[in-house]
């Protein structure tokens, strides 16, 4: 808080928050620091001398008001707010003060005011106002009795900050909106203007969402974006998104951009959010629509024809298109037809209809103007009687809009005779793809039972030791439903692009829904793949045998001709992997949530090794085959490789190496040797990403280190095992747990099998601290170099490495 002193000058406390004079002036946000808890201070900032010039240095001194971040450094400032932005302090100093009547001042040094928050005050009262920069980045003026008389929320620039609030009020006339012009339009809805043209437009806001933001926009729920309206005129909307140092910022162009300060990387990211491509408003004209990644993206909808060829085929489409046969109200009943348009952005410029869901189409065929309606449970019937403006075609969300066509455009006949004629064929036909589907569905039936068969006996030759347990285990395989293919199909709605969530060795994975409503991820084998029938019936018996919390739930199979799918419960977290690299997600992970993945990681790998009926070794740990729930919970998945040890075996070796690279231990990779210490091996991997955040394929071009585990393992010799782990971890009060897991992670990833621990005696060394660690030996070193391919969300490794013949070459997936 800054008040009036005996000089007149203002004086500040120290804070993250700055306000100060800046000769150069640029309009950016941020926010989230507190200024009365940690103090804030007021520069009269010099500017700096231009070089490479003959005038002299004041001829350049400009001054200006700002708010800004003091733990930035300058030169990559970002400015919050301006106060004189179009008044510049041009000589050699200036002066804030709270004048005789209370008003907050930016002053010159020859006492002309540059700025004031011109608030009228009674002759005569008593001037008792104070200052204040509150923890949002607010500077408000107040009364002794803290009643806030003006602030810079009230009067924003092109800076929109969490708990910032832009609004309209049509009682009053009052706006408070972004420069260079971010209103809330009647209906409400919002919108980018320039120079009195719309640049872009959300659509109606419903209670829920802007009808007019594509599935993949999902910063509504992301960042906490509210709107209120009261119905009688007044609306405003602001976000609340609990992220230091994040906001959105709105360029001179009607650029919306989504901007936050990396503390890894000491720079701004920045975003643009829109205006792009088909979010332009009207991009593509009347009655059409814009769909993006379409070349030409425009198109006439069904019944209109463009308004002019030529305009059109150089790609102009602003002329739009007109239609074909306009509609004959007076005959209405008879020769009238709507088009549904389905996953459609809401045209603009609707009006509400006073009626139900019912009487909604009614109201619109009643009106011979009214050209579409659509329903929604947050504003009712809408209707249009104007040209359709703004439509774009979304791919996986949208609303289905009811557009009225003429009659003629169903292309009847009046030949009675063809019609006679065609109807004799359809039904013939008819009969006949009746006949084939039931014989193809016979078919499939003795299809499945036949695959069933082959699974069983497979699942018998895995088991054949175990006496008096084939039976049990059959049994158990036929719980697990066994999807067909069409099911499986629409809930991924035909396995759709949009749906699919990664792709690896063995071929894809996508996100379904199935009819009641349960989200799926359905993982598909790919008849190239380098995984078959082996890997597939592996992991069916496998995982269908297991129950942890720490493992991915197996809900099904489906074996139909040449297909192969598991489908499994859908892990909304995405992968371990993927989060860690993500900009946004990894910031929800800090070290209380990394020392509980790690936690269950290994209680996970503890049921496979010990608790289960049978010891399981998986033989492809890594951070892309574990998944996290929405709790960011750890669940292992991916069991294709995975392989049962029997009675008392303890090792195993295989002239098959399979694997990814990288978390392969030097036994099995260099000599098919495998077993839990193995697995133990991944875990030390894995161990270390996590405290790193970094990824040990980042090492391949790399050309000190060939590994993480050898970059770990050169600064815990040198003494700086710190500047392995992640800086936004890095935290004094997590120091000692942080050093112990990496001391625990160069243990797991030692060159021999012996000296490595037991998952159990790891799940004891995170559990207990004041125990002394043995020191760890040198880590297993592979000279080769193998550059893999870059993994995405719920991937695998492109490929599979199987060599069924020898050794000597090794190739990660």
């Amino acid at each position: 808080m800054f008040s009036q002193t005996e000089k007149g000058r203002a004086q500040l406390p120290e804070n993250t928050w700055v306000v100060s004079f800046y000769f150069f002036f640029y309009l950016v946000f941020c926010v989230f620091e507190a200024l009365f808890e940690c103090g804030c201070t007021l520069i009269l900032y010099q500017p700096q001398r231009l070089r490479n010039t003959r005038l002299q240095p004041q001829h350049f001194q400009v001054w200006f008001l700002q708010i800004w971040f003091s733990n930035i450094p300058v030169q990559k400032q970002a400015v919050v707010w301006v106060a004189n932005k179009d008044s510049p302090i041009n000589d050699s100093s200036g002066v804030i003060l709270i004048s005789k009547d209370g008003n907050l001042v930016v002053m010159d040094g020859r006492g002309h005011v540059h700025w004031s928050t011109n608030l009228s005050r009674p002759a005569g009262s008593p001037n008792t106002t104070s200052a204040r920069l509150l923890s949002t980045g607010n500077l408000v003026l107040q009364d002794n009795g803290d009643k806030k008389l003006w602030e810079s929320f009230s009067h924003p620039q092109n800076a929109f900050l969490p708990t910032m609030t832009i609004s309209t009020d049509a009682r009053t006339g009052r706006d408070s909106c972004l420069d260079p012009g971010v209103i809330p339009l009647p209906f409400p809805e919002l919108a980018l203007w320039k120079d009195g043209h719309m640049l872009w437009r959300s659509g109606p806001w419903n209670g829920q969402n802007f009808l007019g933001l594509p599935e993949r926009d999902s910063r509504v729920d992301l960042y906490g974006f509210k709107l209120a309206n009261d119905n009688r005129g007044s609306v405003s909307m602001s976000f609340g998104y609990n992220q230091s140092m994040y906001h959105f910022l709105l360029d001179t162009e009607g650029h919306a951009m989504e901007k936050y300060w990396s503390e890894a990387n000491q720079e701004w990211s920045m975003g643009l959010m829109f205006p792009i491509n088909c979010d332009i408003y009207a991009k593509c004209g009347q009655f059409t629509s814009c769909q993006s990644g379409l070349n030409p993206p425009c198109k006439c909808i069904r019944g209109f024809e463009p308004r002019s060829y030529e305009e059109w085929s150089r790609g102009n489409w602003t002329q739009g298109c007109v239609r074909k046969t306009l509609l004959q109200c007076q005959r209405l009943e008879r020769v009238m037809m709507v088009l549904r348009l389905k996953k459609m952005k809401v045209p603009n410029n609707p009006q509400r209809s006073e009626v139900n869901e019912q009487d909604c189409p009614g109201s619109c065929l009643r009106n011979c103007s009214c050209t579409a309606y659509f329903y929604d449970t947050g504003l009712g019937c809408l209707l249009w009687t104007e040209n359709l403006m703004d439509m774009q075609e979304f791919l996986g969300s949208g609303v289905t809009l009811h557009v009225r066509l003429a009659g003629s455009e169903l292309k009847t006949s009046s030949n009675r005779s063809l019609v006679i004629v065609i109807t004799i064929v359809g039904c013939a036909f008819l009969v006949v793809v009746i006949v084939l589907l039931a014989l193809r569905k016979v078919a499939k039936r003795r299809e499945k039972n036949r695959n069933a068969r082959l699974l069983f006996e497979r699942m018998e030759a895995l088991n054949s030791n175990e006496s008096g347990a084939i039976a049990a285990n059959q049994n158990k395989l036929k719980e697990l439903p066994l999807f067909e293919y069409q099911v499986l199909a629409a809930a991924t709605e035909n396995f759709a692009v949009t749906n699919k969530l990664g792709e690896g060795g063995f071929g894809s994975v996508y996100k379904g829904k199935l009819r009641e409503g349960q989200e799926i991820a359905v993982k598909r084998l790919s008849q190239t793949s380098g995984q078959g029938l082996e890997e597939f019936v592996n992991e069916v018996v496998v995982i269908s045998k297991l129950q942890h919390r720490n493992l991915v739930r197996l809900l099904g199979f489906c074996i139909e001709g040449e297909e192969r799918m598991l489908v499994y419960e859908f892990m909304p977290g995405n992968s371990l992997d993927a989060c860690l690299s993500d900009p946004v997600k990894q910031r929800l992970l800090d070290w209380k949530t990394r020392f509980n993945i790690i936690d269950g990681i290994c209680r996970g790998l503890m049921y496979l090794h010990r608790d289960s009926r049978l010891r399981i070794i998986h033989r492809d740990l890594k951070g892309s085959n574990i998944l996290l729930d929405e709790n960011l919970n750890p669940k292992i998945s991916d069991f294709g490789l995975a392989r049962i040890f029997r009675g008392n075996e303890d090792e195993a070796s295989t002239l098959r190496v399979v694997g990814t690279y990288g978390y392969m231990a030097p036994e099995y990779a260099l000599g098919g040797l495998f077993s839990e210490k193995s697995d133990v091996f991944s875990l030390g991997v894995i161990l270390l990403e996590i405290v790193s955040r970094r990824r040990n394929s980042s090492f391949n071009n790399d050309e000190q280190n060939l590994s993480l585990s050898a970059y770990a393992w050169k600064l815990w010799n040198d003494g700086e095992a710190t500047t392995l782990v992640d800086t936004l971890i890095l935290d004094e009060c997590f120091e000692n747990q942080i050093r112990r897991c990496v001391h625990i992670g160069l243990l797991c990833v030692q060159d021999h099998a012996n000296d490595r621990p037991t998952v159990s005696t790891v799940i004891w060394m995170l559990s207990t601290e004041n125990s002394n660690l043995p020191e760890p030996k040198q880590p297993a070193f592979i000279a080769r170099r193998v550059s893999p391919d870059a993994e995405s969300p719920w991937q695998s490794e492109q490929r599979a490495s199987i060599n069924n013949v020898s050794i000597t070459e090794i190739t990660g997936r």
